[in-house]
């Protein structure tokens, strides 16, 4: 019996090309911390060791100590950056939008499913903060009360695609990996789920397989019909 779901965000909720936010994102965030004296190049490196530290992270620490602890590091001498980024991930990120490929409201899938009596995830990787996670949502007609959970670096101690990111999930609402569905766009990072014993559903929209690994076998196709999968299996 399926309980939970879990939603990837970008790519997957949200129609763009990762490529494309990247670009934008590390613009403007480089932008916000310009003032302080942060040089564009060195600030986008940071930013990337920052993540690889959270990515391996083996489920000891929360993945924004990992972050911060890499960033500050790496900026030592320079006014610390945390409070401006906070400032950014609640104002500026939003110009980001302008990557969406095309406007769409996922609420109604959501809300289907919700129905159902089956508990939502938002699943995306926990890199950034919540505010973050909560602008991107806005993009698509969503907010954190659409989820029963919504995963981010405060609250993580894992990321995709290691097994205890689901797992750790899992645990948090109370459910069994097998009564779970990861659905996503990416081939190593959300179908990694089964690894932990869930279900799983490609999304190939916005296809991310940088291994172009073989996903002919997967459970796959557009997210109306991910939502009927799901509920195919209850």
């Amino acid at each position: 019996m399926i309980t939970t779901v879990m939603f990837d965000m970008d790519g997957t909720l949200i129609p763009f090309q990762q490529d494309d936010f990247i670009k934008v994102y590390f613009g403007e965030l480089c932008k916000k911390l310009a003032p302080l004296g942060y040089e564009p190049k060195h600030t986008v490196d940071s930013i990337w060791a920052g993540t690889k530290a959270m990515i391996k992270n083996d489920g000891s620490r929360l993945n924004s100590e990992l972050f911060w602890e890499v960033f500050r590091s790496m900026n030592e001498g320079l006014p610390d950056a945390k409070e401006l980024c906070d400032e950014f991930y609640t104002n500026e990120f939003n110009r980001a939008k302008c990557i969406v490929k095309y406007q769409v409201d996922r609420k109604p899938l959501i809300t289907k499913l919700r129905e159902k009596g089956l508990k939502i995830v938002l699943a995306t990787n926990p890199l950034f903060p919540s505010d973050g996670m909560n602008t991107r949502l806005s993009w698509v007609g969503l907010s954190p009360d659409d989820f029963d959970l919504v995963t981010h670096y405060d609250n993580c101690t894992y990321c995709k695609p290691f097994p205890g990111y689901f797992t750790e999930i899992a645990e948090k609402l109370g459910v069994k990996p097998e009564e779970c569905v990861m659905i996503g766009n990416s081939v190593q990072d959300d179908m990694a789920a089964v690894k932990a014993g869930l279900k799983v559903f490609l999304v190939p929209e916005f296809l991310e397989n940088p291994q172009d690994a073989d996903h002919s076998a997967l459970p796959q196709g557009t997210l109306d019909e991910a939502v009927e999968y799901v509920l195919s299996l209850m």
